[in-house]
């Protein structure tokens, strides 16, 4: 049996580096309008623009925690690693593909569940439900189920 493998990832419309560049043009935009009116005898507009630069600051970072968040799936030598990242931590488990059961998702949101005696790990959440079905019937195809 060869290698196979699945990479699995969220779809992120802006690159890291864009995402600094829109956060930098807020912040300044908010600053600007902030400022321009407290100079105008408006003081407690820049207190509220300073509110709105931390809550977009707070939303950012939130996002880009997750923006590269993953799922790795690589079938060799008769087992099927599992790498997941989620907000830079990182989990990998490895099942033995003999005893391996692939579940289909049932519901709109569900992930797939692949599960190997006690140990239970679920997979392909950045995927449309269409996709992710069509992983799952890959997988059992690539496992001999």
């Amino acid at each position: 049996m060869g290698r196979r493998e699945w990479l699995l990832k969220r779809n992120c419309s802006l690159t890291p580096r864009q995402t600094v560049a829109a956060w930098a043009v807020l912040m300044l935009l908010s600053l600007a309008i902030g400022l321009v009116c407290a100079w105008q005898g408006a003081p407690y507009v820049l207190v509220f623009s300073a509110l709105e630069m931390t809550a977009v600051t707070v939303a950012f970072v939130i996002y880009s925690r997750h923006a590269t968040d993953f799922d790795r799936i690589v079938l060799e030598h008769g087992s099927l690693t599992v790498e997941q990242v989620r907000g830079g931590r990182s989990r990998q488990v490895r099942l033995p593909a003999p005893w391996l059961r692939v579940s289909p998702p049932v519901r709109r949101r569900d992930p797939i569940r692949l599960a190997a005696g006690a140990v239970t790990v679920e997979v392909g959440l950045y995927l449309l439900e269409g996709e992710r079905r069509a992983l799952a019937q890959e997988l059992r195809r690539a496992l001999g189920e």
